[in-house]
């Protein structure tokens, strides 16, 4: 039987085990969540440093509640985290899981499709 050529530039796959359904279905959930250009334009703004609201919503020109509205729906799914100074809420990633998700998952689009066609 031949194998597959590999690529530098795609690895293969390495296998994990089984997940239980439960999880299946929160990981769909995730994806969802960060499947809103929107929302993972956010996440993204809140990756560097703790963000507030208004800073995030400034940069991504939107309004406030609507940055609101997406980030509590983020904030549920454990996406990202708030802490308040004071009078105002910052907002960053959860934990490194969401940074290192994001990195490989850009990293992944970026590389050649080459031999992905078979």
């Amino acid at each position: 039987m031949l194998e597959p050529p590999l690529t530098t530039a795609h690895p293969p796959a390495q296998p994990i085990a089984p997940p239980p359904e439960e999880a299946i279905g929160q990981l769909a959930d995730l994806f969802h969540l960060l499947g809103d250009p929107t929302r993972l334009r956010i996440v993204l703004a809140c990756l560097a440093q703790p963000t507030a609201v208004g800073d995030i919503a400034s940069s991504l020109t939107l309004s406030n509640s609507l940055v609101s509205h997406h980030l509590r729906l983020l904030r549920a799914a454990r996406i990202v985290k708030a802490e308040r100074q004071g009078k105002q809420v910052f907002y960053s990633a959860a934990d490194a899981h969401i940074s290192s998700l994001l990195s490989t998952m850009f990293e992944h689009i970026a590389e050649p499709a080459n031999g992905m066609d078979a």
